[in-house]
């Protein structure tokens, strides 16, 4: 299996591997994205962490969006398909998270090579990937950016949900959500900024499912309005997964389009539905 995370060498960082930060002795760069550098890293006894340190140029939003997600992540609890966190907080105002070292692959890496353990692991992967949602949501939270590159798979076939940059809390009744993340894991109710909730999570992990089982999406486009466009048009029907797949089960084909239903309203209600289903679906 490929290692989730490519390792490369930043040309402009003022961190250095050897260095510290904070309470933490820095050993490697592990990965950079738009919104944070993430090292190896451990601290005075010899624990190992993943640390997800800000980038000094984050805008005012994207700022706060980091901390929002150490925030929610602290206060949900473990979890063995949720990453492990140990602590958050600012290093000379610079916001940081210190959580579980994964090694492994996200779902998105193993889709690209066809990677074996999504044969061999696909049922405990998709429980798995479930179990997290719902714990989630149990726990008063809604994710908001479930999609394959957030759900890592260790080497022993175990999902891991990752980034929770965009989690917020879950409303007492549907909201308004500002639309963010990847068009094609957002629900229709989002995108049109219609009133939104853990349905809209729900929604998400049908496109995974129909992912998992097809190597597909069942909706794609290059903008959000290319892919609202072709979720909503009814001259663009969904395929059945079990039109690409035919070992997938008339129960499991039932759950995937159920958890995808345009309208919220006939979508399931929360993820233990789901699960329970699942449970039958095989």
């Amino acid at each position: 299996m490929s290692s989730i995370f490519k390792w490369f060498k930043s040309a402009d960082s003022r961190l250095e591997s050897g260095g510290r930060f904070g309470p933490y002795r820095l050993h490697e760069l592990v990965n950079e994205g738009g919104m944070a550098q993430l090292w190896l890293a451990s601290n005075n006894r010899e624990e190992t962490f993943a640390l997800r340190i800000a980038l000094p140029s984050l805008s005012s939003i994207n700022r706060k969006r980091f901390v929002q997600g150490c925030e929610a992540l602290s206060k949900i609890p473990s979890h063995p398909n949720l990453i492990q966190y140990f602590d958050h907080g600012k290093c000379d105002q610079t916001p940081y998270l210190a959580m579980e070292y994964i090694e492994g692959a996200n779902i998105r890496e193993l889709l690209a090579v066809e990677d074996e353990i999504l044969v061999l692991k696909i049922w405990e992967i998709l429980f798995g990937s479930a179990s997290a949602l719902e714990h989630i949501h149990d726990h008063g939270f809604l994710h908001l950016d479930y999609k394959p590159e957030n759900i890592v798979i260790s080497r022993g076939g175990t999902p891991k949900l990752i980034d929770f940059d965009l989690c917020v809390r879950k409303p007492t009744k549907p909201i308004v959500l500002k639309p963010a993340g990847t068009p094609s894991y957002m629900a229709p109710e989002i995108l049109l900024k219609n009133p939104a909730d853990q349905r809209s999570d729900i929604f998400a992990f049908g496109v995974l499912a129909y992912e998992l089982f097809t190597h597909r999406r069942p909706f794609v486009g290059d903008s959000s309005e290319e892919v609202l466009r072709k979720m909503l048009d009814p001259k663009t029907p969904l395929i059945p997964p079990s039109e690409y797949n035919s070992d997938i089960s008339s129960g499991l084909n039932r759950v995937i389009l159920k958890c995808l239903e345009r309208n919220p309203d006939k979508r399931y209600p929360h993820m233990s539905v789901v699960i329970r289903d699942l449970q039958d679906a095989p």
